[in-house]
């Protein structure tokens, strides 16, 4: 599961990212707005861990930014501002939990376990696709017209397809993500993926393809799109 934590506060961002390492996770760590921004456009995230009040652009900026561009990635936010009204223009904002500084790494963690559990929905970000979802820490797909259960690499190119519903990822980002950066495989393995995945979302009546964009890379697309 790879993470993104924007927090400026060194030793804060340094505790955080040590203790989500040893709990297995893969971190990226960002320290101001600006550049947590170009990593948010650059990259497919499985979870945002993201600091309200951050040099250059602000946190709920950032989270504005990134549900406007329809994307389903969890976000945790981190602040010192914990009162009722901020923390509901928070989850207003998108936010998907909300965590008042100082905290507990352990509660941390836990929150940052119980995000990576929930499934992934497909209603809300990808038109067309209506009542599509994946349990990831079953490798369950459901859709209109029943469930099957996916490999964990079927399942792991699905998330990242279904979590950025609409937008062409490339060749060598869905091969580092989910086989890993240093992984030693053939193109022809993703393409092999790609239809066993195809075959899993029409065994559910899925009303969404995964659409090749040839020489780019691979997107998911709703009926309207097809």
């Amino acid at each position: 599961m790879r993470i993104l934590l924007i927090e400026d506060d060194a030793p804060l961002r340094e505790a955080v990212a040590a203790k989500l390492r040893a709990e297995g996770f893969e971190v990226t760590c960002c320290a101001d707005g600006d550049e947590g921004g170009w990593q948010l456009s650059q990259d497919a995230w499985d979870l945002v861990l993201l600091d309200r009040m951050l040099p250059g652009q602000d946190g709920l900026s950032l989270l504005r930014g990134l549900r406007r561009r329809a994307s389903q990635t969890p976000v945790l936010l981190l602040t010192a501002r914990g009162t009722v009204s901020d923390r509901v223009e928070g989850l207003d904002a998108g936010a998907d939990d909300y965590l008042v500084k100082p905290f507990d790494l352990r509660e941390l963690t836990a929150r940052v376990r119980a995000l990576s559990r929930r499934p992934i929905l497909a209603r809300d970000s990808l038109p067309g696709a209506g009542g599509l979802s994946l349990d990831e820490a079953g490798c369950v797909l459901t859709g209109p017209a029943g469930r099957c259960t996916l490999s964990r690499r079927e399942c792991a190119l699905l998330s990242l397809l279904l979590q950025n519903a609409g937008r062409t990822l490339s060749r060598e980002t869905l091969l580092a993500r989910v086989w890993g950066p240093d992984a030693e495989v053939e193109g022809a393995v993703l393409d092999t993926y790609i239809h066993f995945v195809r075959r899993r979302l029409a065994a559910v009546g899925a009303r969404a393809e995964i659409r090749n964009r040839r020489g780019v890379g691979y997107l998911l697309c709703g009926e309207e799109a097809v």
